[in-house]
């Protein structure tokens, strides 16, 4: 055990440049998140005159169109520098955050959430994990785990940071002062932790780009794919779904605010703790091991949250919430390159991400939907639970095709880079 801590502190010191890169664009991928978002949304359809429905509908176009662009935008990482990426995307969405600032009309609301969508939770993520995919191989699974902390730092600190900054200033302020942060800090940084390119190790030369290095076109032909894709979509759709109707579910529940407020600690520290230990997990027993297991703590928590009314509950399901978004960051951050090769990494993600983005998309909108016509927020929480479980069933099988195919590359590895 020992040896593992001191293996994994050398790891981090070792790369902690490129590290914190992928910290630092996770991180100000919150910008255009949607717990982010949301803790406007009151003012934002106070100032608009829009109702729920109306802003859900708003909010709904805008993602949908950023997940269609980002099919096409994300593939620009396999011919474009990691960090060059990393700034245009930066001020894409500070831009974004100044148009959010000053619009006065529904047309440049739409504009600016499309433009967050798009920069922040599409392309800065999206860069984070092809950057993590590229430039790491034998540890991958680690620098994956490490980079999507920047997710939860987000989470943990920006809504108590706007709560209290929405104090001492109005909703437009804040997002102003979202759009100088892009770019006086974050700007800045990326060129200091993104610019120098990753040595790779011995190892890492010998395995890079090995083997077959699928193109977009036949991954999209790749049946497996969108298999796995049907489990990537459960935590998206969910997870945003839960958060943006949050005010709601504590009023079914008779839960005061601060009781859900105060669980998204609990999902963080165990989505991080959770993230870590799966990354070391991936590194000795590959991806596609742990691929059917992640939706298991989403599937119980869905039932949980569901049947139970007691306010411990809302903890419980972060938890168990934390859980399933640790194993699948650091899973999918791994098993595209793993699976289909680095060298399109950026145009496979791309279709990955932005079927991501469109269940983030569909999530509030549908459920929305479904609560206005008579259908339960509870009722649909079964749902998910059910749909959970037969999707990690699925995956077991999908897991052993993808596990066949890593030991063949393998086996065949050596023997190829001998003869090259």
């Amino acid at each position: 055990m020992r040896d593992r801590f001191l293996r994994f502190f050398a790891f981090l010191s070792q790369n902690s440049l490129w590290l914190s890169g992928g910290v630092l664009l996770t991180f100000f991928s919150s910008f255009g998140q949607t717990f982010f978002i949301a803790l406007f949304a009151g003012h934002i359809r106070q100032e608009y005159s829009l109702s729920h429905g109306d802003f859900g509908l708003l909010y709904m176009i805008a993602t949908l169109a950023s997940a269609g662009t980002l099919i096409w935008l994300g593939r620009i990482l396999d011919a474009s520098a990691i960090v060059r990426v990393a700034r245009w995307s930066i001020g894409f969405l500070a831009l974004a955050a100044l148009l959010m600032a000053i619009s006065h009309s529904v047309a440049l609301l739409l504009v600016s959430l499309f433009l967050l969508r798009l920069f922040g939770q599409g392309m800065l993520s999206h860069t984070a994990m092809v950057a993590m995919g590229r430039w790491f191989h034998a540890e991958r699974g680690r620098a994956v785990s490490i980079a999507v902390i920047g997710h939860q730092l987000g989470e943990s600190i920006l809504p108590l940071a706007v709560v209290f900054a929405l104090m001492f200033v109005n909703w437009r302020s804040g997002w102003m002062l979202s759009a100088l942060l892009l770019i006086f800090v974050a700007l800045p940084l990326s060129h200091v932790y993104l610019s120098k390119p990753r040595d790779f190790t011995h190892r890492e030369l010998r395995d890079f780009e090995s083997g077959r290095q699928w193109t977009r076109a036949e991954v999209l032909r790749d049946l497996p794919f969108w298999a796995v894709c049907t489990g990537v979509l459960a935590p998206a759709f969910i997870g945003t779904s839960v958060f943006f109707h949050q005010v709601h579910l504590g009023d079914i529940k008779n839960w005061p605010n601060y009781i859900i407020a105060g669980s998204f600690s609990v999902m963080s520290i165990t989505c991080v703790v959770t993230g870590l230990t799966t990354g070391h997990f991936i590194d000795r027993y590959r991806a596609s091991t742990l691929l059917p297991f992640f939706l298991c703590p989403l599937s119980a928590g869905c039932a949980l949250l569901s049947l139970s009314d007691h306010p411990s509950t809302m903890f419980f399901f972060m938890l168990l919430l934390g859980c399933s978004y640790g194993v699948s960051s650091a899973v999918f951050g791994a098993i595209w390159p793993e699976t289909y090769g680095t060298r399109h990494l950026g145009s496979i993600r791309a279709v990955v991400s932005a079927a991501m983005v469109f269940a983030s998309a569909v999530g509030p909108g549908l459920t929305g939907w479904l609560i206005d016509v008579g259908v339960g927020f509870e009722i649909q929480l079964l749902i998910m639970s059910a749909y959970c479980l037969l999707t990690m069933l699925v995956l077991f099988p999908v897991a052993r095709v993808l596990r066949t195919r890593c030991l063949q590359l393998a086996v065949l590895t050596p023997s190829d880079s001998a003869t090259g």
